[in-house]
Formats: C-alpha cells, structure tokens, sequence
C-alpha cells in the first residue's frame, strides 16, 4: 500500500469491519518504534449519537408528537 500524495492510506474493508472503523470515526496514530499503530479515540461518539445529532431538528411535518404517535397507531388523537 502507498500513501497518497494526500496523505491518505485506505485501510482493507475487512480491517474495517472487523474494528468497527465507520465512516467519521476518530482516530488516531500512536509512535511505537519505528512504527506508527492506529486506534479508535475511545471518547468519541459513537455511530448512533452522531446520527441523532445529525438528524435532530430536520423535521418538518408539522405535527405534535402526540398526533405522529396517534397516527401510527391508527387511533384518533
């Protein structure tokens, strides 16, 4: 593998997968010899809490909670 003229290095799908390595996940690199290793930031948000963040706000339906609920339900409010 080679670094980029960005400074990017892809990391294998499978490596991915199997740490959890998502999209927007933090990272970081750690000195070790004359190595370097990668690791998650431990404190970061995880994957859902980022997606509430992201989401919370867009809606624009215009009704109460108490109709949304209702409606699927399929009761009257």
């Amino acid at each position: 593998m080679r670094i980029t003229s960005k400074g990017q290095v892809p990391i294998p799908q499978e490596i991915r997968e199997k740490l959890g390595l998502w999209p927007h996940t933090e990272v970081e690199f750690v000195p070790d010899g004359d190595g370097v290793y990668l690791r998650k930031v431990k404190d970061s948000p995880s994957r859902g809490e980022r997606l509430v963040r992201h989401l919370r706000g867009k809606s624009s339906v215009g009704m109460t909670t108490d109709e949304i609920l209702a409606l699927m339900r399929g009761v009257e409010p």
